[in-house]
């Protein structure tokens, strides 16, 4: 282990700099860390230096793609995460005393982009008195430690947590933009082999994402015996990217039906393939904290998100 700089200085760590760090030490990763805190790699590079400085020795072992605690970073963590929840959890509970209400929902980055954040400000104006905090990561929070409230979850009905309740499930199909069709028509699944089809770059990397490529979906409905090869790939990591670039014109995508319903509704967004839309095994989901249920903001909160479920599953089609 690398011993740095000023071993034993004994100025107080900046609370800043450890935020960076436990971010660091959940994804192992800076580039992922600096998307979550919406700072870039560099910058969260940088926090990490200077409580590296500042404690006298390295935290963490660089890798090529990734980054894992050293010692002295786990014995820092050990005692860093609980800390700073109860500095979380004391601000939250001064906040309620003063009289402001506030909600705190976990999901990931892409679903709230594309499916909660369009829908806040309906709740805003009916609720102006409670706040509204969304912690996006793609990493499963803990409720019963964390300082959150509700959380989304995407998965299958089989590895839900207990208690969750059901949002909507979803469906696979094509979607473009409709000026793109002026030059490429679909009308058939062979027509893709003219197209840039969009794919999520990582989407072989477990199972439940696999059910979500393109591979799959040819599989079903191109004709037995062909293997289709489009025009070209063009890949994403996240599904508000494959979004963005469908509407731009910049490809085909194959969609989460719950996530393009509001662009499909807008006619930003066309279905050139309506009846090869394919079933997913994943769905969504609401989970509420153990103490949820105590708190009316929660309450009212949670009624809305199922308000907001019942709306996509008839703008989907799918039966109640």
């Amino acid at each position: 282990m690398s011993t740095l700089a000023n071993p034993t200085r004994t100025r107080p760590v900046s609370a800043g700099h450890l935020r960076a760090f436990l971010v660091v030490a959940r994804l192992k990763n800076f580039r992922a860390a600096g998307q979550e805190l919406s700072l870039t790699q560099s910058a969260i590079s940088r926090q990490i230096q200077a409580l590296e400085q500042e404690v006298g020795t390295a935290l963490f072992l660089r890798h090529t793609r990734s980054v894992e605690l050293s010692a002295a970073g786990a014995l820092l963590l050990r005692a860093t995460q609980p800390a700073l929840e109860g500095v979380d959890n004391a601000v939250r509970q001064i906040r309620q005393s003063l009289g402001r209400q506030s909600v705190t929902i976990t999901t990931w980055a892409s679903f709230a982009s594309m499916w909660l954040i369009p829908r806040l400000e309906a709740f805003q104006q009916a609720h102006p008195d409670i706040d509204i905090r969304i912690d996006a990561t793609d990493n499963a929070v803990d409720l019963a430690t964390a300082d959150v409230d509700l959380a989304l979850r995407y998965t299958t009905p089989q590895t839900v947590v207990a208690g969750a309740e059901y949002l909507f499930g979803e469906q696979l199909t094509p979607v473009v933009s409709p000026w793109l069709l002026t030059t490429q028509p679909i009308h058939a699944a062979t027509d893709l082999a003219h197209c840039t089809l969009i794919e999520a770059g990582d989407a072989y990397r477990n199972s439940h994402l696999q059910w979500l490529t393109w591979q799959r979906w040819l599989d079903t409905f191109q004709t037995p015996g062909t293997k289709l090869a489009p025009k070209r790939w063009l890949y994403f990591n996240y599904a508000h990217q494959i979004l963005q670039a469908a509407l731009t014109g910049q490809g085909v995508a194959l969609a989460r039906t719950p996530l393009v319903a509001d662009s499909l509704a807008s006619g930003a967004l066309v279905e050139p393939l309506p009846e090869a839309r394919l079933d997913s095994p994943l769905a969504y989901w609401l989970v509420r904290g153990p103490r949820a249920n105590q708190r009316p903001e929660v309450l009212a909160f949670a009624n809305w998100l199922l308000e907001q479920a019942a709306t996509t599953r008839a703008a989907m089609g799918e039966a109640a």
